[in-house]
């Protein structure tokens, strides 16, 4: 199938269209680019343009990025700094963001999805239902210390 090929224009407006679609990081942005035949400095113009015109903004990326893995898919901590990490976002900039999450909503989640999975386990011993909880939560990407500190209180 051969590429059909596009003006450097038609180019910067899919990627604006791209990115105006939902928040993107770096990374996103780059490998979009890769379907464009572009020398450097045509990626490198597209690139500040995008972030001069706010299009392209890392930070809010990644509070976005935290607020829909949290509240949406209800991830612990843990798998969104990995996935946000291999969407080469900066271990200082992914710190700086999980204050978008809640404390007590964070702790609630925990104790909820405990309480789902427990209450589905059948047929085996108070411990095991215990262990196996544990695991699936840190699966989720919950904290380990964060998950016995919010039975702790129980």
């Amino acid at each position: 199938m051969e590429k059909k090929s596009f003006t450097f224009d038609e180019i910067k407006l899919k990627l604006v269209n791209y990115c105006v679609y939902q928040d993107r990081c770096h990374a996103e942005v780059e490998q979009k680019m890769r379907e464009f035949l572009l020398i450097d400095e045509a990626k490198d113009e597209i690139i500040l343009y995008l972030l001069k015109e706010n299009y392209l903004n890392e930070e809010r990326f990644t509070r976005s990025y935290i607020r829909g893995k949290f509240y949406i898919k209800h991830w612990g901590k843990n798998k969104i700094r990995i996935h946000l990490k291999q969407k080469q976002v900066s271990d200082k900039l992914i710190s700086s963001c999980f204050d978008e999450i809640d404390e007590e909503d964070y702790e609630k989640m925990i104790k909820k999805i405990y309480d789902d999975y427990y209450s589905k386990q059948k047929g085996l011993k108070e411990y095991q239902k215990k262990s196996k909880t544990i695991k699936y939560l840190m699966s989720r990407g919950f904290e380990y210390e964060k998950i016995n500190d919010t039975f702790g209180e129980t």
